[in-house]
């Protein structure tokens, strides 16, 4: 039997709503948490937008997120394709970044912290990406997103 949060997952009305909120000039509602992630579209070559929850921050200045769809993802599609993006985050708007996918030696070191730091989300995030997507939150790409200040 598949949980709410990942039939939510898969609601394109839902995972879309905090869109609108992160436009509004709202981001810092959802404080570090979420972020929207602008991108370009590899094919129509226009702007493309999803909300994903940081995973890490390793400083004020970067953010970890997980592709829980993999590598087939859209957005990791499209930022394997043009790193350069647009990240809305806390109070900060539309600030330019570059993507660069990590390592799996980086993404083990990622979860590790996050699952000691934050082991209740880590085991939420965990279930609802595995039973979305069948695929362990270990095997799932990250991504790290680095902009100046």
């Amino acid at each position: 039997m598949t949980s709410i949060g990942a039939r939510l997952l898969r609601t394109r009305w839902f995972v879309r709503a905090p869109i609108a909120v992160f436009r509004a000039r709202l981001g810092f509602l959802f404080g570090g948490r979420l972020l929207l992630l602008e991108h370009t579209g590899r094919r129509s070559g226009r702007p493309r937008y999803v909300v994903l929850e940081t995973v890490a921050r390793p400083n004020p200045d970067r953010a970890v997120i997980a592709s829980g769809f993999g590598a087939q993802a859209q957005w990791f599609r499209n930022l394997a394709a043009d790193p350069h993006c647009h990240v809305s985050i806390g109070a900060r708007h539309r600030v330019s970044a570059v993507a660069r996918v990590l390592s799996s030696e980086e993404s083990a070191a990622v979860l590790d912290d996050y699952r000691r730091t934050r082991p209740r989300a880590y085991r939420n995030l965990s279930r609802i990406i595995e039973e979305a997507t069948s695929t362990a939150i270990d095997r799932v790409p990250m991504v790290e997103l680095s902009w100046s200040s």
